[in-house]
């Protein structure tokens, strides 16, 4: 008779937050020469909930704060700080360019045209940018030439993420085609009380995961706290 015990942890997601799960499964064969296993038992713990759900780190991530504002980076990223607003771009980029995230608190209280505030525009199909001329795809983000073709939400109205601190963002997803037939994904978490925009100006699909991971990280407790 031979038997053998397991454990297994997980990354599992949940409304864009990410939490270690761990689980024990219990397999016991039965007796020589049978055919059949017993029942597997999986243990969930006594009130068979899940566990709370928590942001990444500290491994793998450096914690950074703009306008008292807070967020993971991470490691191997480049930090910059300019204009009020923190930019995290990924190794090998264009520092603020394709694949990065950008942090602005006081976002549409310092734009020309309150974006993206004003009218909603986080809600619509045109309101992936400020400026929506010019093509951000791989191809094309450093030359700038490239026109846009249009724009459609996937994902945003009425869809919200949950943040380190417990507020909840409108989180906005676009496709936006370009006149090449080039299409790139842009990504936005916006707090509209609170004016604070987190902003994947041209999604990297390998960081896909990720980006998810930094916008569970963020904290303004301090920023409400001195604003």
């Amino acid at each position: 008779m031979s038997g053998a015990t397991g454990q297994v942890r997980r990354r599992v997601r949940m409304g864009g937050r990410a939490v270690t799960v761990a689980a024990a499964a219990l397999l016991t064969l039965g007796a020589c020469g049978s055919t059949e296993p017993e029942e597997i038992e999986l243990e969930r713990g006594e009130s068979g909930m899940m566990p709370a759900i928590e942001p990444p780190g500290p491994e793998g991530f450096d914690g950074v704060e703009i306008g008292g504002v807070a967020i993971e980076a991470p490691e191997g990223w480049e930090v910059q700080k300019e204009g009020g607003q923190l930019c995290l771009t990924p190794p090998g980029q264009s520092a603020c360019a394709y694949g990065s995230v950008r942090l602005v608190p006081k976002q549409a209280e310092g734009h020309p045209q309150s974006w993206p505030k004003k009218d909603d525009a986080f809600y619509d199909d045109d309101g992936w940018a400020d400026d929506t001329g010019s093509c951000r795809s791989l191809n094309t983000a450093a030359s700038g030439n490239i026109g846009v073709e249009g724009a459609t939400l996937t994902s945003g109205h009425g869809n919200v993420f949950e943040h380190a601190d417990g507020l909840k963002s409108h989180h906005s997803i676009w496709n936006v085609t370009c006149d090449n037939d080039d299409t790139f994904e842009v990504r936005m978490w916006f707090l509209p009380e609170s004016d604070v925009l987190l902003y994947v100006w041209s999604v990297d699909a390998q960081y896909s995961a990720l980006y998810d991971e930094i916008a569970a990280s963020m904290d303004t407790t301090e920023y409400r706290a001195n604003s």
